[in-house]
């Protein structure tokens, strides 16, 4: 290949990469959560209802007020159109278009209909000396919490140049021009808004997903906590006997209380991190390994194939004995399969009691419960 072949390659990736990260600018998606939809699907139906207001004052402008504008029935004809359209944008799926990119496409669009509208409208009522024009400020105003910064700053330039081609020239006046420098300066205090607006939502966001994570991970081994085991191991039992073979593994440790006693609880925690990552290793990422509290964890994993659950049980007790061969501690396992049906209590407990099973066998061993 040619170096101005490769050149040309290399612009084009530049190219799109850049009309990526514009696009990201003016499309950031608005909703990942059911809450999030829910203010949305709020706010569209608020700009239903500000839309509606609007469409009645002005039509009680055009045939109130004297002048021109008095009495016009063109006026009259376009608010009277607004006002029945408007109700139409409920009839969308608004929940499943707030969570792509339909969502801020729904908002550009509205946005831009406004400035259309309230154009012809300000043309209609004789041009920059119409108080119709103030209506653009309310529609960037209301339309501005849903744009990211460089949206909000697209959305203003755009109402700007349709005011500016439109209703001031040719004849600029001092009205017309005075419109436009304060519209400018709205939409910079606009965009400054809308950046405070998704930083904050940003932090939030981050501060929940912490704290789900908080909530759900064992502090000190870093992998699933009880209350994240529970959930997945329902999750498991609903969809038992659906061509899934599921096990519950319970295991104890083996001497491990020596461990703090003679080593200290800092060799002992070193030792429970370590066994963590060995059990994590003797499964696959989909399986889940989960600390129960002091010594105890538990392993949720799917077996495949003709392999026999006890084998899984057994690599795990071998995992823990390498693990902790150098304070000989070692690990009773208890097995106990998930059967469409079961409880979760009612499982967690046959499996408990299979590991004392093993662990009153002498240990590092696997006890299985008859069914």
């Amino acid at each position: 290949m040619s170096g101005a072949a490769v050149r040309d390659r290399r612009a084009q990736r530049h190219r799109r990469a850049a009309l990526g990260r514009a696009l990201s600018g003016l499309y950031r998606p608005l909703a990942a959560d059911d809450g999030r939809v829910a203010f949305w699907v709020r706010h569209v139906r608020m700009g239903v209802l500000v839309t509606e207001l609007s469409a009645l004052v002005g039509i009680g402008y055009a045939l109130l007020a004297e002048g021109p504008a008095g009495g016009h029935v063109s006026l009259v004809v376009l608010a009277a159109a607004v006002a029945l359209a408007a109700p139409a944008v409920l009839l969308l799926p608004l929940p499943a278009m707030m969570r792509d990119w339909r969502g801020p496409t729904l908002f550009y669009g509205w946005t831009l209909a406004t400035v259309v509208v309230v154009v012809v409208a300000t043309r209609l009522d004789g041009g920059a000396a119409s108080p119709l024009d103030a209506l653009l400020f309310l529609a960037l105003t209301f339309m501005a919490a849903a744009y990211p910064p460089a949206g909000v700053v697209v959305m203003g330039s755009a109402v700007m140049a349709g005011y500016l081609f439109f209703i001031v020239l040719p004849g600029a006046t001092t009205n017309g021009m005075f419109f436009l420098a304060v519209m400018g300066v709205f939409t910079i205090v606009c965009a400054m808004s809308s950046a405070n607006s998704w930083a904050a939502h940003d932090r939030q966001s981050l501060l929940i997903r912490t704290q789900e994570v908080l909530a759900s991970t064992d502090p000190l081994t870093g992998i699933p906590n009880r209350r994240l085991f529970l959930e997945r191991l329902a999750a498991a039992v609903a969809t038992a006997g659906r061509g899934r073979r599921t096990v519950v593994c319970l295991v104890d440790l083996d001497g491990f209380k020596a461990v703090n006693d003679t080593d200290g609880h800092a060799a002992g925690d070193a030792l429970l991190v370590a066994v963590g990552a060995a059990l994590g290793s003797a499964v696959r990422e989909t399986d889940t390994v989960a600390r129960l509290g002091g010594d105890e964890f538990a392993v949720l994993a799917d077996v495949t194939g003709g392999s026999p659950p006890a084998l899984l049980a057994d690599r795990l007790r071998a995992a823990v004995a390498l693990a902790g061969r150098r304070h000989r501690v070692t690990a009773s396992v208890g097995l106990a399969e998930v059967e469409p049906g079961h409880d979760v209590e009612d499982l967690l407990h046959r499996a408990d009691v299979a590991m004392y099973r093993a662990k009153s066998g002498g240990g590092d061993r696997v006890g299985v419960l008859d069914a």
